[in-house]
């Protein structure tokens, strides 16, 4: 089954069951988060519908697509995890997958395995305490100042990066067969 369908299944099994209530169940939910993503599909559809997406796929492709689909890839990553730094991942794959359809497809690549790149490294927001709700919350709690995301999270990004870039191609390979 989907996992989106089991999710909502259980959800709506703990409101049945009375684990929790229906006023729980609306007060969990990150209700400004749900209205980014709503915001940022959108985006995505129009930059893809308007060509916006084509223009910055072919800015990458003169830049990176002589190098080949592997560093296609690395410039997607690298460009998705600098905007996840500052912004939600969810938005920022939304703004980038159709960046990555449009490029796989001038290069030749893979598209669905440019996508996977992105959406992994839309999930690598360690750099900065801005790129998602739970480092803000650590932050000050825990007494961390930026610097200290920047300490470790930087490295953490880097050995990442550099994982993705290795073992992504092995599992979905950047070219067609």
């Amino acid at each position: 089954l989907p996992v989106a369908e089991v999710m909502l299944c259980g959800a709506l099994l703990m409101v049945l069951v009375r684990v929790l209530s229906m006023e729980q169940a609306y007060q969990a939910i990150e209700w400004r988060l749900v209205f980014l993503v709503a915001g940022m599909l959108p985006l995505g559809i129009a930059m893809t519908k308007t060509g916006a997406a084509a223009v910055l796929a072919d800015g990458l492709v003169k830049l990176l697509g002589a190098a080949g689909p592997l560093a296609m890839l690395a410039g997607l990553m690298m460009l998705t995890v600098l905007l996840s730094q500052a912004m939600k991942g969810a938005a920022v794959a939304a703004v980038m997958v159709p960046i990555a359809v449009q490029a796989g497809h001038r290069i030749g690549a893979e598209p669905r395995a440019l996508c996977l790149g992105v959406a992994l490294a839309s999930s690598m927001a360690f750099v900065t305490p801005l790129g998602h709700p739970v480092n803000i919350l650590v932050m000050g709690e825990g007494g961390y100042r930026f610097r200290d995301y920047l300490r470790v999270g930087l490295p953490l990004t880097v050995l990442l990066f550099a994982v993705v870039l290795l073992v992504l191609p092995l599992f979905w390979p950047l070219t067609p067969r």
